[in-house]
């Protein structure tokens, strides 16, 4: 059995009203392995969102987007990942990361939701914090009661090119994320050449 991903969640909330927030940035990671790899979601009520098996080489993996909106993205989680026996350390959540400025990602195992709602979520219905976190960073708008404003706004101009250029960089990694590189994935995301 491989040590790799097998169940990547990208996280946001659903409507055309969030699609293009700092708070979706799961979902774009999400909707640009699609469009690379040539992977349809469709509705899955069962499992609460969108999903979509990928094939990449002899790896295979399943993309999910939960419907839920942000709160209640473990509910989505934990439905996949009992039904095809995923254990939590084969799960990869990418969410949006206030803690890092746009342009920057993060790969990690386990650790704090750093008041991350959607992260509390699934940590709590898996019963586990023990899962990967690929973040992808949106600045912190500086006060902390700006912070719900601040992710359910879009970002900068200047900003979504940066996050788009990190969701299409850090999407590259994912034949490293699903044969369980993690190491050399994460030496080739943490030292991206600056410029």
């Amino acid at each position: 059995m491989s040590e790799g991903i097998q169940l990547i969640v990208g996280l946001g909330n659903p409507g055309d009203e969030y699609e293009r927030t700092r708070h979706n940035a799961g979902f774009w990671w999400i909707d640009e392995v699609c469009r690379t790899h040539g992977v349809s979601m469709s509705g899955e009520s069962k499992f609460f969102g969108r999903a979509g098996r990928l094939k990449a080489g002899t790896r295979e993996c399943w993309l999910l987007q939960p419907m839920t909106f942000m709160n209640a993205s473990g509910r989505a989680v934990a439905a996949l990942a009992r039904f095809y026996r995923i254990a939590p350390h084969h799960i990869l959540v990418v969410h949006d990361e206030l803690d890092l400025s746009p342009g920057v990602a993060k790969l990690k195992r386990g650790g704090g939701n750093g008041g991350h709602n959607g992260l509390k979520d699934i940590s709590a219905q898996l019963g586990t914090p023990d899962y990967w976190r690929l973040r992808i960073g949106i600045g912190h708008p500086g006060d902390k009661s700006a912070v719900v404003n601040y992710v359910l706004k879009p970002p900068t101009k200047e900003d979504t090119a940066l996050i788009e250029d990190t969701v299409y960089d850090s999407a590259k990694l994912l034949p490293m994320l699903l044969e369980g590189s993690f190491e050399a994935a994460m030496l080739k995301l943490h030292t991206k050449p600056k410029g």
